[in-house]
């Protein structure tokens, strides 16, 4: 057999994991897989840098940061450390030890590519890994993407040791004559992937000594076929998805989305539960198998009703028509100087307001029209956007007296996302543009008008 750094060049290459030239900030604990892996990637050549967390559980952390560090010195890898209260975090988010864990260890990675501007992070994973999230999944009850188990990218996150054992991090480190150490919780049968790994997979490997391979060949399979029929069900989606704001879709399309009842109830139904899944999960809910049983159900058989993803940000409601997914956080009012000139971006919303000077020659636009020109002598001190406010009013062009800017975007079928999240153009003395909807007689453009302002209003 090839040996494993000559092997893990081959996978770098083959599976593009890490393209050449990349920085990867590496999870170094100083265990056999992370110190395997810490060497691997720097004799492949990568720039590498390593990032440890002590999390405050056991007296010989500090010693095991301080050889950590070492290492890295003795390599020249930049290393970055964190502390952190693991069993702190357990009790206040009320989880266990492992959950605690895991949270704090990604959180400080997120914070330390952040300051690094690497960007991928690495993390040791190997076979064992893999196979013990497989069974564990199983175990706890699962659909294919549970029997997936651990996926070698997730999007900035990279695992290169996914297809080496972790006997083979550990020979390899033995070999070299390598530093590292082993974490007491490893051998703790109080953890269920301790349990799972010495009660379960060994007895596995007595029925049949290649069983890991196994059970990595068999998840290799289930997540082809798992993201085949992801797509399909996106596929669906988009067939069966009805509009909502009309030319305004942009600015709401995050957090909301609707669907045409009977299109959906077509789909059979590995396709409508992978639907209902997925819609619901782009606006910010994962949908456990109950919600999504009791979705199908109602959506067949009741008239009108609703589900709510549990912690209520996200409800999935339908009607006869129309199936609707809403993410049920409220967006904060805001209120901000207009760019002019030059443009206004929202990344937050996905929309961007542009303002510049013009003359009156060109100024007359289909009624609700996202562009619009306006008399600037009309404006009233300086222009700035905020959200709808409750009791806004507008003179809307070409009618007599007012309306309230409520009615107005009512009017234009906007959802109350939409409404929360559209900006109305104001001056000193009132709003003087509804995008997408009309703008304010005050500022209209007449023969005595000597300067325009040319307002549009559109997607990223």
């Amino acid at each position: 057999m090839a040996a494993m750094n000559e092997r893990f060049r081959n996978h770098l290459r083959d599976s593009g994991l890490v393209p050449e030239g990349s920085t990867v900030l590496l999870g170094y604990s100083g265990g056999a897989d992370s110190s395997c892996l810490l060497h691997l990637l720097h004799e492949s050549g990568t720039d590498v840098i390593a990032a440890h967390l002590h999390h405050g559980q056991r007296p010989e952390a500090d010693e095991e940061l301080a050889k950590c560090e070492a290492v890295c010195d003795s390599l020249s890898i930049p290393f970055i450390s964190g502390h952190a209260d693991v069993p702190k975090i357990a009790r206040e988010m009320n989880i266990g030890l492992e959950e605690a864990g895991r949270h704090a260890r990604y959180e400080f990675f997120e914070q330390c590519r952040f300051r690094t501007d690497a960007p991928l992070i690495a993390t040791a994973h190997t076979l064992d890994d893999h196979v013990e999230t497989v069974l564990l999944n199983l175990a706890r009850g699962t659909g294919l993407h549970g029997l997936a188990g651990i996926a070698e990218r997730r999007g900035h996150i990279v695992r290169p040791l996914l297809p080496f054992s972790r006997s083979e991090t550990r020979r390899f480190c033995n070999e070299r004559g390598l530093w590292f150490h082993d974490d007491p919780a490893n051998e703790d049968i109080g953890f269920s992937r301790v349990r799972m790994r010495k009660n379960v997979v060994t007895q596995l490997e007595k029925i049949h000594p290649a069983a890991k391979d196994a059970i990595a060949r068999l998840a290799r399979t289930v997540a082809d076929e798992d993201k085949f029929l992801d797509g399909m069900a996106a596929a669906a989606l988009e067939q069966s998805e009805s509009p909502l704001n009309g030319k305004l879709h942009f600015v709401s399309k995050d957090c909301e989305a609707a669907f045409d009842t009977t299109a959906l109830l077509s789909l059979p139904r590995v396709l409508l539960a992978r639907a209902i899944r997925l819609a619901t999960g782009a606006v910010g809910a994962s949908f456990d198998h109950h919600q999504t049983t009791r979705s199908i159900g109602g959506i067949a058989n009741d008239p009108k009703g609703s589900v709510t993803a549990d912690g209520g940000q996200v409800v999935l409601e339908w009607d006869e028509s129309r199936v609707l997914v809403r993410s049920l956080h409220v967006d904060a009012p805001y209120r901000f100087p207009l760019t002019f000139p030059g443009e206004t971006v929202s990344d937050e919303f996905g929309w961007k307001l542009t303002a510049a000077s013009t003359g009156p020659e060109d100024y007359m636009r289909e009624p609700g029209s996202l562009d619009v020109v306006i008399d600037s002598g009309a404006v009233k001190g300086a222009l700035y956007f905020r959200s709808y406010e409750i009791g806004d009013t507008i003179r809307p062009l070409g009618l007599k007296g007012t309306k309230t800017v409520g009615d107005v975007m009512s009017g234009m079928g906007l959802t109350e996302a939409a409404r929360r999240r559209l900006p109305i153009v104001c001056d000193l003395v009132s709003p003087v543009w509804v995008p997408g909807g009309c703008i304010d007689e005050r500022v209209k453009v007449t023969g005595a008008t000597r300067g325009c302002i040319r307002l549009s209003f559109g997607p990223i």
